[in-house]
């Protein structure tokens, strides 16, 4: 790929990236998120059409790509989400779009159940190609994705994070046949943030930052550190704030809290006015680990205390009324009822979780909205207007009033300033400090540093559903953070 450009409207997202991969090489490619990575391999898979730039592929320039086009020349994309049908068997799903079919036109299902054995035999998996995929676990569905790039005798595999479902002796499993592929001369493209499978695995590297070429070479001449440079596009600096909060006792106790494939023995206390940040890269278990603190996955392993209290966990309602509140994550899917008005959309938690009363109060919904469009500078005219009506940082602000309006002790903020302009991050950020100075304990979980930078008193890094570090103020530093969520200070060991 040769000078790669790729516009979408006034947004430039890749500014001349050029990719080299060898035959039967397994090529790493790095960059953090935003830096253009799923943007360059859509285009080489056919979804996108490049603005500008060349495509070679066997010393062939090819051109007017799409999705058909790219499988038929080996070319096969398996993506960070499964594009599984969870109502079809596995061989259906394996030959979807591919049918085979006998001379008269039929489906040839004995075939194609007799090719989907073989290839499931070939990745040691004892899979009944028969059975629904919706009764396969999670980590079972990633590797039906891999086997049916494996089944089309693929050329060149774009692997997007394929072990983020996967336990260890899966990601064993997996990397022996990727070894193998690469002695037959298949090519292989990965896609991943955690340094040990990276440096364990591939053998060059190229990365992107912000939609930029940066550098490319080979892993054996580079070490972890190095890479996570390369990544964040500074060496090691220690960014601190002068300002440190006087905390009080202790709101909040986690010990040994686990959930099956997720995350495990996760222990943790929140002080009264604290704001912890827990952060990490994608697959590290935080989503489960927030909403499992919010009652929306069943406790299995260990306990939880507010204010010395064991809470009994039951669903989300209970853990309401126990003192935890949530904003979720991704506002447009899970916050905000984009059929409903601003007014009603702020009101709806508190009227279903704290108050009982059989009528709902008009006058007291729009008391509350007006108190909260003051507190926190939310801008609207009228507030029987749909919630869709609001920039993106105004509707967050209306999800966190009504997070607030439920006033609990813990307040649990998942992404809180996500898909929002800067303007409004710093008020959020303002708010969050406010919370905090009124004796709130406030957990944020985040991927960006300057978020962390900004309001965080202490950092926990996952890895691997695991708190890899905890990290005091003094000890913060975007480097550092990248260092503990990929893994680099751990010894793993893949064969």
């Amino acid at each position: 790929m040769r000078n790669i450009v790729k516009n979408f409207g006034a947004v430039q997202a890749l500014k001349g990236v050029s990719l080299f991969v060898n035959r039967g090489e397994i090529h790493g490619l790095l960059g953090e998120n935003g830096a253009g990575k799923s943007t360059l391999m859509n285009i080489l898979a056919g979804t996108f059409a490049p603005t500008d730039g060349e495509i070679f592929f066997n010393d062939e320039k090819i051109e007017n790509l799409n999705t058909k086009k790219t499988q038929n020349l080996g070319i096969r994309f398996i993506h960070q989400e499964l594009n599984l049908v969870n109502d079809l068997t596995v061989y259906e799903n394996l030959f979807l779009g591919e049918e085979l079919v006998d001379k008269f036109g039929f489906l040839n299902k004995k075939d194609m159940i007799k090719k989907s054995r073989e290839i499931l035999e070939r990745m040691s998996l004892d899979i009944d190609p028969k059975i629904e995929v919706r009764k396969l676990e999670t980590s079972r569905k990633q590797l039906i994705e891999i086997a049916k790039a494996l089944l089309f005798d693929a050329k060149l595999i774009i692997m997007d994070e394929p072990t983020t479902a996967l336990t260890n002796k899966e990601i064993e499993h997996l990397f022996i046949l990727m070894k193998k592929l690469k002695e037959h001369g298949v090519s292989m493209i990965y896609i991943s943030h955690k340094m040990p499978e990276l440096f364990s695995i591939c053998d060059r590297y190229t990365v992107l930052r912000d939609g930029v070429y940066i550098e490319s070479g080979e892993f054996k001449n580079i070490d972890e550190r190095k890479a996570t440079e390369l990544l964040v596009g500074k060496s090691l600096e220690n960014e601190v704030l002068d300002n440190k909060k006087s905390l009080n006792e202790i709101l909040l106790e986690v010990k040994d809290i686990s959930l099956a494939n997720k995350f495990k023995n996760i222990s943790f206390n929140l002080r009264k006015g604290e704001v912890i940040a827990i952060t990490g890269l994608h697959g590290d278990g935080r989503d489960f680990l927030a909403e499992t603190l919010y009652g929306a996955h069943k406790l299995e392993l260990g306990c939880v205390y507010l204010n010395g209290k064991k809470i009994n966990y039951q669903d989300i309602k209970s853990t309401i009324k126990n003192g935890i509140s949530m904003v979720q994550r991704n506002r447009k899917e899970r916050s905000i009822i984009k059929d409903m008005s601003i007014l009603d959309n702020f009101s709806i938690s508190r009227f279903a979780s704290k108050d009982n009363s059989f009528f709902i109060s008009e006058k007291f919904q729009l008391e509350r909205l007006y108190i909260r469009k003051e507190d926190m500078s939310i801008k609207f005219e009228n507030p029987t207007n749909m919630i869709t009506s609001l920039s993106g940082g105004n509707q967050q602000k209306v999800i966190i009033g009504r997070c607030l309006e439920l006033d609990t002790d813990v307040i649990i903020l998942d992404n809180p300033t996500q898909g929002i302009d800067v303007g409004a991050k710093f008020e959020i950020y303002k708010i969050i400090n406010n919370l905090a100075k009124s004796g709130k304990g406030i957990i944020i979980f985040t991927s960006e540093y300057p978020e962390i930078n900004k309001v965080a008193d202490r950092c926990l890094v996952m890895y691997k559903g695991k708190i890899n570090r905890e990290l005091l103020r003094d000890e913060f530093n975007e480097l550092t953070i990248m260092h503990f969520a990929t893994g680099a200070n751990m010894e793993e060991k893949y064969e």
